[in-house]
């Protein structure tokens, strides 16, 4: 059975927005993308630790899925993020593409909660969500959340699309690990148990 592992880069106060470039994610206006980039360097430091090795599929909202295949299949297979993305499985859950360009894609069939649990009942290793916030939510809705990965920068923005939005319950967490990079950037891992 694989788990379900939601890795984020975020902000201190929860920001996810347009991590990665100016124009990855301008919506309500958002001026700060690219907040990213200076903490970038660092993130193998935490990563090497038993992260993209464990992983035997992703899994994309639409949005993201178009930013990342923009982008990684054009990347050098020297590069180990590239290398890992371009050769593992890839699932959109999306309801206006049909044909996926990037090799190892494919649109995720069916209902979201019925197809995620097949997806996870069909072998081993993790299935990483990468950004997809609003496919997140719904994951969390659907308590189909196993482990929760954070990045979480060294910044306040004050502005900016949030991770974690409204549940109809808390969720309890378990820490199972914590560290930091040299750029300060905070690295932590929680199970997600049972809402209370």
């Amino acid at each position: 059975m694989r788990k379900l592992v939601v890795i984020e880069f975020l902000t201190v106060d929860g920001v996810m927005q347009g991590l990665g470039s100016p124009d990855e994610d301008t919506d309500g206006g958002f001026v700060h993308g690219g907040w990213g980039a200076p903490y970038a360097d660092a993130i193998h430091e935490a990563v090497a630790a038993g992260g993209p090795s464990q992983t035997t599929a992703y899994l994309f909202g639409r949005r993201t899925y178009e930013k990342m295949a923009a982008f990684w299949p054009f990347q050098p297979e020297d590069n180990p993020m590239a290398r890992q993305l371009n050769r593992t499985p890839k699932y959109v859950a999306t309801r206006t593409l049909t044909h996926l360009e990037w090799d190892g894609a494919e649109v995720l069939d069916g209902e979201l909660e019925q197809a995620v649990v097949a997806l996870k009942s069909s072998g081993d290793g993790d299935i990483a969500v990468l950004g997809s916030g609003a496919l997140v939510h719904e994951l969390m809705l659907l308590d189909l959340v196993d482990q929760v990965r954070l990045f979480v920068h060294p910044l306040l923005l004050g502005t900016g699309k949030r991770l974690f939005r409204d549940l109809p319950a808390p969720r309890p967490l378990r820490v199972t690990a914590s560290g930091t990079t040299s750029r300060g950037t905070l690295v932590l891992g929680y199970d997600v148990l049972q809402a209370q």
